[in-house]
């Protein structure tokens, strides 16, 4: 690609001009290559440019994914634009300057175009990048937050977890309905600590990141910002599963009126391609003393039932207890195959049990830091 080449690319851009406002691609295309590989280096950690180039490009969002959102026809001269800035992108994408970084050989424009024909599976922008998110306040965003891709999400995967099988296809199947535009359920997973709760969430969110489905998390002081979320979100072809975890509220809490409203289902407050599902080690979320019980309000009983019905609101509720013996040392044997644990049955059954007596009790949880601890000590042992 000779000189006249770059400054032809660099003017000739129209759909795809917001690249020239990516750092990597501007030191690119002012031939810059040093900066170029130094900042694809740090930010992609990878020195394959064409693979680079080519996240870049599938991920930005352009007025082709506009309309492909929207379910409308491309016009026809944007559509053209875009054809021809992939074209010259594409050229870009497979220039070998050796001493930097690694090429392929790729088609942007058949890429780009396979995207959008599959943008509720793929989706656009930051939401083509990443499966989790994580809802952040600022007082810098028009909406009062900003949505942050998760840079290390736990990977958890469903054939990771052990027992509790009946619970998990529960939200396997609320969650197939939502990916299906069925109206799907919200969930509250209630529980004893430590029994897969959040893990069966997220495993569920991995499981089907490839079919669209996107994980936001938010914290309780940010509930109040549902309502802008749902709208923002409302619009796009992906599914979500707002994540709420551990949730409890104290009594005239005011974020409780917030996701009371969303349950209930007020005024644009529920889209059809999101799901609210909730963790709580108890069923009745709202935490209440029995001073608060006894009260001197005069409706003392309606304002109870409010307080302890907003779980009753959650369309599915799903009761994670305690695992019994069985269950618990399943997990543990299950977990030690896992993890390459060398140990005989007889002797990690009798170290689980020992586990758990000094921590009180069985759990998942209490399993997982079991098998850990004796991973590290066999490795101690090993290198002695």
């Amino acid at each position: 690609m000779d000189e006249f080449s770059f400054k032809a690319v660099k003017d000739g851009l129209t759909v795809f001009r917001p690249l020239l406002k990516q750092k990597a691609f501007y030191q690119f295309i002012n031939r810059n290559f040093c900066e170029c590989a130094a900042i694809m280096y740090a930010d992609g950690h990878t020195d394959n440019w064409s693979a680079y180039l080519k996240q870049m490009v599938l991920s930005l969002e352009t007025p082709c994914t506009w309309f492909a959102v929207h379910g409308q026809k491309i016009p026809a001269l944007i559509e053209e634009s875009a054809r021809r800035d992939l074209k010259a992108l594409s050229v870009c994408g497979m220039h070998d300057y050796a001493p930097f970084w690694r090429i392929e050989n790729i088609d942007l424009e058949t890429l780009y175009f396979e995207r959008l024909a599959n943008i509720r599976k793929y989706g656009f922008g930051m939401w083509a990048n990443d499966k989790m998110f994580r809802m952040e306040l600022s007082d810098q965003s028009e909406n009062g937050y900003f949505l942050k891709p998760v840079s290390f999400p736990d990977a958890v995967a469903l054939s990771d977890l052990i027992g509790y099988e009946q619970q998990r296809k529960q939200v396997l199947d609320n969650t197939k309905a939502l990916l299906q535009g069925l109206k799907a359920s919200n969930i509250l997973l209630y529980g004893s600590a430590g029994t897969g709760k959040s893990a069966t969430v997220k495993a569920v969110a991995n499981a089907y990141a490839h079919e669209g489905l996107r994980l936001i998390e938010l914290s309780k002081n940010e509930l109040h910002l549902l309502p802008k979320l749902l709208e923002e979100l409302n619009a796009n072809p992906l599914k979500f599963i707002l994540f709420l975890d551990d949730l409890s509220f104290q009594e005239n809490d005011d974020d409780f009126s917030a996701l009371k409203a969303v349950l209930e289902g007020s005024i644009s407050a529920r889209a059809y391609n999101t799901v609210i599902y909730a963790t709580s080690n108890r069923r009745h979320i709202v935490r209440e003393t029995f001073s608060q019980r006894a009260g001197d309000e005069i409706h003392r009983n309606d304002t109870m039932q409010e307080t302890i019905s907003l779980s009753e609101r959650f369309g599915i509720q799903i009761l994670f207890d305690k695992p019994n013996k069985d269950l618990y040392l399943q997990i543990a044997e299950n977990l030690a195959k896992q993890y390459h644990l060398q140990m005989d049955s007889a002797t990690l059954r009798l170290k689980a049990e020992q586990f758990a007596l000094r921590k009180s009790g069985r759990s998942a949880r209490a399993a997982r830091q079991l098998i850990e601890q004796l991973c590290c000590e066999e490795m101690a042992n090993q290198e002695e």
